[in-house]
């Protein structure tokens, strides 16, 4: 079983929409797909067959001040507007639908990491979990802490799936992957922002102790994954995807020339996957 994982990364997750967008057009199917925060919505796409969806999302619906803006913190307590992202653009009805139907039609499996905001833990939501016009879970796991209030899901307060498992390698192969695609938004060698994640964790350890604790050690989860994804791509059981640079772009960087160029990048990248399938 061939997996493929895709990490995310707020807005240089356009990186990863180049990827997919070069396996639909190489005709590229995996067994087994799994997504962190905007690495899901990337994946919901891509099994539905949607070629160039993601990339409107990054470069197109992004500059829109209901997408994300101080006007979205103020009257929601939420920077980035999930429910506009993942309910008013993409129901049905919505101008941009997600292929619901074909996506759950796919022939491999789905998952998407999740936090549980009150255990600090990962949640791995299933393909059944989705259905049509409730995509609950991709705002779950694509609502970061402090920038978005937590999306509840049956009671339960979630967080950002990179929280809790940020490179969710040792799930793919516990599952029965063989081998892996995991596309990353930045270098190799880049760590997590460790800083940044401090500052939340200050923020959140009152209401949600054991996601500030999961935040501490967010970014040395990062790095020790990244750090054994490299081991096994040794050992030719890991294909790692990531840019050379990340053309300037943060994880919120709404700026047209750099978010086109990291897409360019992650197309033309994605042209190592399809010797890795053979």
């Amino acid at each position: 079983m061939i997996g493929v994982i895709d990490v995310g990364g707020g807005l240089r997750g356009v990186y990863g929409a180049g990827v997919f967008d070069r396996c639909l057009d190489d005709r590229i199917q995996f067994d087994y797909c799994i997504g962190v925060s905007a690495g899901s919505a990337n994946i919901a796409s891509y099994t539905a067959g949607q070629r160039g969806r993601n990339y409107r999302f990054f470069a197109d619906y992004t500059f829109r001040k209901e997408y994300m803006s101080l006007g979205n913190m103020i009257k929601s307590g939420s920077y980035i507007g999930i429910d506009y992202i993942y309910g008013t653009l993409s129901d049905s009805c919505g101008e941009d639908p997600l292929g619901y139907t074909e996506m759950v039609k796919y022939h491999g499996i789905i998952k998407t990491v999740a936090t549980n905001a009150l255990t600090g833990e990962a949640k791995y939501f299933e393909i059944g979990d989705y259905a049509q016009d409730d995509y609950s879970v991709l705002k779950a796991s694509c609502s970061l802490p402090v920038v978005c209030k937590p999306y509840f899901i049956d009671g339960v307060p979630y967080y950002d799936g990179g929280v809790s498992d940020p490179v969710p390698i040792d799930k793919a192969f516990a599952d029965g992957c063989e081998k892996v695609v995991l596309i990353l938004t930045k270098p190799i060698e880049a760590s997590s922002a460790s800083s940044r994640n401090s500052a939340a964790a200050k923020i959140l350890k009152s209401k949600y102790p054991n996601t500030s604790a999961s935040l501490l050690k967010m970014a040395e989860k990062y790095e020790a994954s990244v750090k054994k994804a490299l081991e096994l791509q040794q050992q030719g059981k890991v294909l790692i995807i990531a840019p050379d640079n990340t053309c300037g772009m943060s994880t919120l960087t709404k700026d047209r020339e750099k978010i086109d160029a990291m897409y360019r990048k992650g197309y033309n990248d994605a042209a190592k996957i399809r010797n890795f399938q053979r």
